[in-house]
């Protein structure tokens, strides 16, 4: 794409046009000028900075009513510039040094993606060349505490410079070396990460992953302290100290480890205080593995599209930072040139590696929702044609050949290829009922970082398909595997998804998921282990059997990486039964409100709430927050009664936690929202709860109580289901962990012939 053509609107689908046809501007983007950052000191994601970008007029100058447009990427959750109240974050002034009148505002998405967080100015007066205008981004003279620079690690965050010259609001875009680059960095270590693989065979070898984070997700190098590594298990090749100084960019990977009997594992990262700092998650070995657990976060973008850092930069992040086995690159299709698309089948030949890191071809198929939605795509192997929704972003390096219109047309034309397609809720949703393809087709995407979208499994049952469950990221923020949502209008942690292989190969892989061997995760490593006795057989997840047997029995055993709070049970559509890791006796000493839901299945879903609670007796001991992933809104409590908090929810849930006294347990709980309120006795609530409807599509305001400590980590069990002629079960679990991370297991269908 020539430079300045970018924010203009492309009509008609020729590769070439005639001379005359151009505006003169966009054959002289040298002549207008330059732009630069001047930066005293390096930038720390999510720290409050002043910046001043400077632009110098070119050739050309600036006529009246001409101006600039300065553009970050929409991924950018740095703080919104305004010019208004000189004492408010992310206060901005501009000064043109001729003392030309400047107008200035500020939109989102008021420029071609991904450059949609645009700063118009438009000068009131002419500038000559050599005239410059000054923004002072964070300017702290009237009290400001400055600009907060976005949350996530980008190693050129571009600021880009628009012109236009002559008042004909035909923006040109200055050259690459003319725009204004910075470097943001890792802040310092907020915590530690402790990663094992989850389930392997006795006398396998396996690695554990450490890793150093800043309070915002980034892997950080800030750590270079030593630690003592505590085992629940004997482990060959375990060392008993490390030292995060060998870590690279934040991220130690111990290989070659080894355990030679069965049993569940944990490692404990302790500092010299010995105190934990990490707690890995469970590994389960056993003397004999059908199949091994691989994680993978197959779904989200690179700079070239919507997202951040490069497509390398990408891959390279999700093997060696996020420490997942499996990882594809989903960019919107719209987005993909001919030529990009060539890079990343290039870039996924060369880190796919069997055994060690898979990476799989793939894209985005972003229609419209009224014409099928988004829907994933994957290549068993490279070299295969990518067949966009429309080509809005890439006329001048694509063809119309590949074009499907709709959703159906897309399943027709991968039918006879080697594909995958997964249907996805993002910022346009999929509309599963509009176009599936059971074939190509296997699965439903349940939670990302855009949120938790059970609605589509129950569109996927409603229309009689039988699919399997997955998760991910659809991360823009260059951190596959480990997306941290955060300070944007992304609501949730990344998901993941648990594959059972029998080795880590494409081949392997593409047959198992076909065949829906799969769970989704919110982004913990939970281990999930979900099967059915049906006589002398036993049904793994996926699976879809006919029987003349007249019951099976369902079983699971989960570790959690939290202490679990409940197990749920599902038919289809039906929640069969729930279990909860504590007697009847259990004093339940807490009290947890939860906020949930969603305005709308689409881009419109983000609910902002605005809550208080308060008792009318007692006192409140401590209280907690679940699913506040941003550190900058976290729950307050400002009296011994009372706590007051923001949020947002997605579809997903975000909740306080209450430690109560005794009076307080004999008092009445009143919680005030900005949709609804409710007061109600505390001794009258239950582990049930009570549900207030707020509207919307599903927004909710829930009140239950819980045990004051969840020690269990691990919960198994069974139920038994009769077999109905011309019926058929649809049977999965849903693991709900104290902490908010959330597991479900793709069903297993069963009919009664």
């Amino acid at each position: 794409m020539r430079p300045g053509r970018e924010t203009r609107q492309k009509t008609g689908h020729s590769n070439s046009r005639k001379s005359s046809d151009m505006p003169f501007s966009d054959y002289r983007p040298d002549l207008m000028g330059s732009a630069r950052i001047d930066i005293k000191s390096p930038l720390i994601c999510g720290a409050w900075s002043t910046l001043e970008l400077v632009y110098t007029a070119g050739h050309f100058g600036i006529d009246d009513l001409g101006g600039l447009k300065i553009s970050f990427r929409s991924a950018s959750d740095q703080t919104p510039p305004q010019f208004d109240d000189p004492k408010a974050p992310g206060y901005a002034t501009v000064t043109a040094s001729n003392g030309a009148r400047l107008s200035a505002s500020y939109s989102k998405n008021s420029n071609i993606r991904p450059w949609g967080n645009t700063v118009h100015i438009k000068c009131l007066n002419f500038l000559s060349e050599g005239d410059t205008i000054t923004v002072r981004f964070g300017d702290r003279s009237g009290g400001s505490p400055g600009t907060r620079m976005q949350t996530f690690r980008e190693y050129a965050h571009e600021y880009r410079v628009h012109v236009d010259a002559f008042a004909t609001y035909d923006f040109v875009v200055l050259p690459p070396e003319h725009q204004p680059t910075i470097v943001l960095l890792p802040g310092p270590v907020a915590r530690h990460i402790a990663i094992l693989p989850t389930l392997r065979q006795v006398g396998e070898d396996f690695a554990l992953g450490l890793k150093a984070e800043d309070r915002w997700g980034n892997p950080t190098d800030a750590d270079q302290g030593d630690y003592t590594l505590n085992s629940s298990m004997p482990v060959e090749g375990l060392p008993e100290r490390i030292s995060m100084a060998k870590a690279t960019d934040g991220v130690l990977r111990l290989e070659g480890l080894r355990m030679n009997r069965e049993g569940d594992l944990r490692i404990e990262m302790l500092d010299d205080a010995g105190q934990c700092v990490a707690r890995s998650n469970s590994l389960r070995c056993q003397v004999v593995c059908d199949t091994r657990h691989y994680w993978s976060d197959m779904h989200g973008q690179s700079g070239e599209t919507v997202g951040t850092n490069t497509a390398r930069q990408y891959f390279s992040f999700g093997r060696d930072k996020a420490l997942i086995d499996i990882c594809g690159h989903q960019g919107n299709d719209f987005q993909i040139t001919d030529s990009f698309w060539a890079e990343l089948n290039q870039l996924t030949a060369e880190f796919d590696e069997p055994g060690r890191f898979l990476a799989v071809p793939g894209y985005e198929w972003s229609g419209n929702t009224s014409v099928g939605g988004d829907h994933n795509v994957w290549y068993r192997t490279e070299g295969r044609p990518i067949y966009r929704a429309h080509r809005a972003l890439v006329m001048e390096d694509s063809t119309d050949e590949n074009v499907c219109l709709d959703a159906k047309e897309l399943f027709s034309r991968l039918k006879d290829e080697d594909a995958l397609v997964v249907a996805h809720v993002g910022g346009r949703y999929a509309d599963i009922k509009y176009a599936h393809d059971a074939k190509l087709e296997p699965s439903v995407e349940v939670h990302s970082s855009w949120g938790t979208f059970e609605w589509i499994l129950r569109d996927a049952f409603e229309s009689g398909y039988r699919v399997g469950i997955v998760g991910s990221s659809d991360g823009h923020k260059g951190r596959p595997g480990a997306e941290y949502p955060g300070d944007s209008q992304f609501g949730s942690y990344g998901g993941l998804t648990c594959h059972l292989l029998p080795q880590l190969d494409r081949d392997t892989f593409f047959d198992a998921f076909r065949n829906r061997r799969h769970y989704a995760t919110t982004g913990a490593r939970i281990y999930m282990d979900v099967t059915a006795s049906l006589g002398d057989r036993t049904l793994q997840i996926g699976d879809i059997v006919s029987t003349d047997l007249d019951h099976l029995d369902l079983a699971f055993d989960i570790i959690g990486t939290a202490p679990i709070e409940r197990v749920d049970i599902f038919n289809g559509l039906d929640l069969v039964r729930t279990i909860r890791p504590w007697h009847d006796q259990a004093s339940l000493s807490r009290l947890r409100v939860t906020c949930a839901g969603q305005h709308y299945r689409g881009r419109g879903r983000l609910v902002k709430w605005d809550v208080s609670a308060n008792l009318t007796g007692g006192k409140i001991d401590r209280i907690d927050a679940v699913n506040f992933w941003n550190p900058n809104r976290q729950p307050k409590q400002i009296s011994a009664t009372e706590a007051v908090w923001k949020t947002v929810t997605t579809g997903g849930a975000s909740s306080v936690d209450f430690w109560l006294d005794d009076a307080a347990l004999a008092s009445q709980i009143n919680v005030q929202t900005n949709f609804e309120s409710v007061s109600a006795s505390v001794a009258d609530i239950d582990e049930n709860g009570i549900t207030i409807d707020c509207g919307g599509m599903d927004i909710r305001l829930h009140i239950e109580r819980l045990p004051g400590i969840l020690e269990s980590f691990s919960l198994a069990g069974e139920q038994s289901f009769a077999l109905v002629a011309g019926t058929e079960q649809r049977l999965y679990v849903r693991v709900t962990q104290e902490d908010g991370h959330q597991a479900w297991s793709s069903p297993i269908y069963v009919a009664k012939a």
